[in-house]
Protein backbone atom coordinates (compact mmCIF):
# COMPACT_ATOMS: atom_id res chain seq x y z
CA UNK A 1 0.00 0.00 0.00
CA UNK A 2 2.80 2.88 0.77
CA UNK A 3 4.39 1.36 -2.26
CA UNK A 4 1.50 2.13 -4.23
CA UNK A 5 1.49 5.46 -2.74
CA UNK A 6 5.35 6.09 -3.29
CA UNK A 7 4.64 4.87 -7.05
CA UNK A 8 1.57 7.69 -7.12
CA UNK A 9 3.65 10.41 -5.15
CA UNK A 10 6.83 9.96 -7.93
CA UNK A 11 4.04 9.64 -10.93
CA UNK A 12 2.45 13.26 -9.73
CA UNK A 13 5.95 14.71 -9.77
CA UNK A 14 6.96 13.99 -13.11
CA UNK A 15 3.40 15.11 -14.68
CA UNK A 16 4.03 18.21 -12.57
CA UNK A 17 7.23 18.54 -14.04
CA UNK A 18 6.28 18.09 -17.73
CA UNK A 19 3.49 20.40 -17.36
CA UNK A 20 6.13 22.92 -16.12
CA UNK A 21 8.83 22.19 -19.39
CA UNK A 22 6.26 22.63 -21.93
CA UNK A 23 5.21 26.06 -19.94
CA UNK A 24 8.69 26.74 -20.10
CA UNK A 25 8.65 26.12 -23.36
CA UNK A 26 6.00 27.98 -24.55
CA UNK A 27 7.30 30.73 -22.83
CA UNK A 28 10.36 30.53 -24.34
CA UNK A 29 9.24 30.27 -28.01
CA UNK A 30 6.51 33.61 -27.00
CA UNK A 31 10.27 35.22 -26.04
CA UNK A 32 11.53 34.39 -28.87
CA UNK A 33 9.22 35.43 -31.07
CA UNK A 34 9.23 38.70 -28.94
CA UNK A 35 13.15 38.48 -29.35
CA UNK A 36 12.59 38.56 -33.27
CA UNK A 37 10.80 41.80 -33.10
CA UNK A 38 12.85 43.52 -31.37
CA UNK A 39 15.82 42.31 -33.60
CA UNK A 40 13.64 43.81 -36.34
CA UNK A 41 12.92 46.65 -35.12
CA UNK A 42 16.71 47.46 -33.67
CA UNK A 43 18.11 46.54 -37.47
CA UNK A 44 15.38 49.48 -38.64
CA UNK A 45 16.54 51.33 -36.14
CA UNK A 46 20.26 51.09 -37.17
CA UNK A 47 19.51 51.66 -41.16
CA UNK A 48 20.63 55.15 -42.49
CA UNK A 49 18.32 57.97 -41.77
CA UNK A 50 17.13 59.90 -44.85
CA UNK A 51 19.19 62.98 -45.28
CA UNK A 52 18.18 65.99 -42.98
CA UNK A 53 15.48 68.66 -44.69
CA UNK A 54 17.16 72.19 -45.79
CA UNK A 55 15.95 74.42 -43.62
CA UNK A 56 16.36 77.39 -46.22
CA UNK A 57 15.99 76.76 -50.00
CA UNK A 58 19.29 76.10 -51.69
CA UNK A 59 20.61 79.18 -52.51
CA UNK A 60 18.92 81.14 -50.21
CA UNK A 61 21.67 83.32 -47.69
CA UNK A 62 20.21 82.20 -44.28
CA UNK A 63 18.69 85.47 -41.96
CA UNK A 64 21.42 85.13 -39.50
CA UNK A 65 23.99 85.63 -41.67
CA UNK A 66 26.49 87.77 -40.27
CA UNK A 67 28.88 90.68 -42.39
CA UNK A 68 31.74 91.84 -42.25
CA UNK A 69 33.45 95.09 -44.02
CA UNK A 70 35.91 94.36 -46.66
CA UNK A 71 38.40 97.02 -48.13
CA UNK A 72 41.03 96.44 -50.45
CA UNK A 73 44.83 96.60 -50.20
CA UNK A 74 44.60 99.85 -51.75
CA UNK A 75 41.75 101.29 -49.93
CA UNK A 76 39.25 103.84 -51.68
CA UNK A 77 36.28 101.85 -50.43
CA UNK A 78 34.43 99.13 -47.91
CA UNK A 79 31.74 96.94 -48.33
CA UNK A 80 30.10 94.57 -46.08
CA UNK A 81 30.17 91.14 -47.43
CA UNK A 82 29.38 87.64 -45.69
CA UNK A 83 31.50 86.26 -43.11
CA UNK A 84 33.11 83.06 -43.60
CA UNK A 85 32.66 83.14 -48.03
CA UNK A 86 35.38 82.09 -49.24
CA UNK A 87 37.55 84.75 -50.82
CA UNK A 88 39.75 85.01 -53.95
CA UNK A 89 41.91 88.10 -54.80
CA UNK A 90 43.01 88.96 -58.97
CA UNK A 91 44.30 92.33 -58.97
CA UNK A 92 41.27 94.75 -58.69
CA UNK A 93 38.95 91.95 -58.49
CA UNK A 94 37.81 90.53 -54.97
CA UNK A 95 35.25 87.05 -55.15
CA UNK A 96 33.44 86.17 -52.38
CA UNK A 97 31.68 82.55 -52.71
CA UNK A 98 29.69 80.06 -50.82
CA UNK A 99 27.86 77.25 -51.81
CA UNK A 100 25.68 78.53 -54.68
CA UNK A 101 26.05 82.20 -54.07
CA UNK A 102 28.69 85.04 -55.12
CA UNK A 103 30.10 88.61 -54.34
CA UNK A 104 32.00 89.88 -56.99
CA UNK A 105 33.52 93.39 -56.30
CA UNK A 106 35.91 94.87 -59.51
CA UNK A 107 37.48 98.53 -59.27
CA UNK A 108 37.78 100.01 -62.48
CA UNK A 109 39.38 103.70 -63.78
CA UNK A 110 36.75 105.39 -65.35
CA UNK A 111 36.97 109.22 -66.81
CA UNK A 112 32.84 109.26 -67.17
CA UNK A 113 29.85 108.27 -64.45
CA UNK A 114 28.38 105.05 -66.12
CA UNK A 115 24.36 105.84 -66.81
CA UNK A 116 21.79 103.82 -67.91
CA UNK A 117 22.29 104.67 -71.52
CA UNK A 118 26.41 103.55 -71.40
CA UNK A 119 25.57 100.48 -69.12
CA UNK A 120 22.53 99.28 -71.85
CA UNK A 121 25.04 99.84 -74.97
CA UNK A 122 28.50 98.87 -73.24
CA UNK A 123 28.37 96.85 -70.63
CA UNK A 124 25.42 94.33 -71.70
CA UNK A 125 26.70 93.42 -75.17
CA UNK A 126 29.78 92.61 -73.33
CA UNK A 127 27.88 90.53 -70.69
CA UNK A 128 25.97 88.77 -73.14
CA UNK A 129 29.54 87.41 -74.88
CA UNK A 130 31.14 86.73 -71.32
CA UNK A 131 27.55 85.00 -69.82
CA UNK A 132 26.44 81.83 -71.19
CA UNK A 133 22.84 81.96 -71.80
CA UNK A 134 22.30 85.61 -71.31
CA UNK A 135 19.27 86.79 -70.76
CA UNK A 136 16.52 89.34 -69.70
CA UNK A 137 18.53 92.27 -68.89
CA UNK A 138 16.69 95.10 -67.33
CA UNK A 139 19.24 98.31 -66.60
CA UNK A 140 17.63 101.31 -64.27
CA UNK A 141 19.06 103.96 -61.42
CA UNK A 142 18.29 103.33 -58.07
CA UNK A 143 19.53 104.77 -55.07
CA UNK A 144 21.88 103.19 -52.47
CA UNK A 145 23.33 104.84 -49.03
CA UNK A 146 26.60 105.88 -51.15
CA UNK A 147 23.98 107.82 -53.67
CA UNK A 148 22.30 107.17 -57.00
CA UNK A 149 23.73 104.14 -58.57
CA UNK A 150 23.18 102.40 -61.85
CA UNK A 151 21.96 98.87 -61.71
CA UNK A 152 21.66 95.86 -64.24
CA UNK A 153 19.94 92.80 -63.07
CA UNK A 154 20.21 89.95 -65.82
CA UNK A 155 19.93 86.28 -65.85
CA UNK A 156 22.72 83.65 -66.52
CA UNK A 157 23.63 80.15 -66.18
CA UNK A 158 26.70 79.31 -63.95
CA UNK A 159 29.81 77.36 -64.55
CA UNK A 160 29.18 73.64 -64.48
CA UNK A 161 29.79 72.21 -60.98
CA UNK A 162 33.93 71.03 -61.07
CA UNK A 163 32.40 67.38 -59.25
CA UNK A 164 28.90 66.72 -60.31
CA UNK A 165 29.07 68.73 -63.61
CA UNK A 166 25.31 70.91 -62.48
CA UNK A 167 24.99 74.10 -63.94
CA UNK A 168 22.46 76.19 -61.94
CA UNK A 169 20.14 79.02 -63.58
CA UNK A 170 21.48 82.30 -61.71
CA UNK A 171 20.02 86.11 -61.36
CA UNK A 172 22.29 89.24 -61.09
CA UNK A 173 22.40 92.26 -59.57
CA UNK A 174 25.40 94.54 -60.99
CA UNK A 175 25.98 97.43 -59.26
CA UNK A 176 27.87 100.53 -60.47
CA UNK A 177 29.24 102.67 -58.15
CA UNK A 178 31.34 105.93 -59.39
CA UNK A 179 33.30 108.83 -57.64
CA UNK A 180 36.18 110.97 -59.32
CA UNK A 181 37.43 108.63 -62.06
CA UNK A 182 36.97 105.45 -60.12
CA UNK A 183 34.61 103.04 -60.63
CA UNK A 184 33.55 100.19 -58.54
CA UNK A 185 31.23 97.29 -60.13
CA UNK A 186 29.62 95.13 -57.58
CA UNK A 187 27.99 91.86 -58.93
CA UNK A 188 25.88 89.94 -56.73
CA UNK A 189 24.35 86.28 -58.09
CA UNK A 190 22.23 83.33 -56.84
CA UNK A 191 20.46 80.74 -58.07
CA UNK A 192 16.92 82.73 -59.73
CA UNK A 193 14.56 80.72 -57.44
CA UNK A 194 16.66 82.05 -53.95
CA UNK A 195 15.13 84.58 -52.13
CA UNK A 196 18.05 87.11 -50.90
CA UNK A 197 16.84 90.40 -51.30
CA UNK A 198 17.97 91.02 -47.61
CA UNK A 199 21.18 90.10 -48.15
CA UNK A 200 21.54 91.69 -51.12
CA UNK A 201 20.25 94.87 -50.08
CA UNK A 202 22.40 94.49 -47.03
CA UNK A 203 25.57 94.46 -49.41
CA UNK A 204 24.87 96.88 -51.84
CA UNK A 205 23.80 99.73 -48.72
CA UNK A 206 27.21 98.97 -47.14
CA UNK A 207 29.01 100.51 -50.51
CA UNK A 208 30.75 103.17 -48.57
CA UNK A 209 33.58 105.71 -50.20
CA UNK A 210 37.08 106.38 -48.66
Amino acid sequence: MARARTIGVVGLVLAATVTAGCSASASGSGSGSGSGSSSASNAGGSAPAPAPTESNPPGDIPDNQAYVPYQPSGGGFTVKVPEGWARTVNGATAVFTDKLNRVQISAVSASTAPTVTSVTNKVVPQLSAQVPKFAHPKVSQVTRHAGPVVLLKYQGDSAADPVTGKVVRDAFERYAFYRQGHEVDLTLSGPVNADNVDPWRIVSDSFAWK
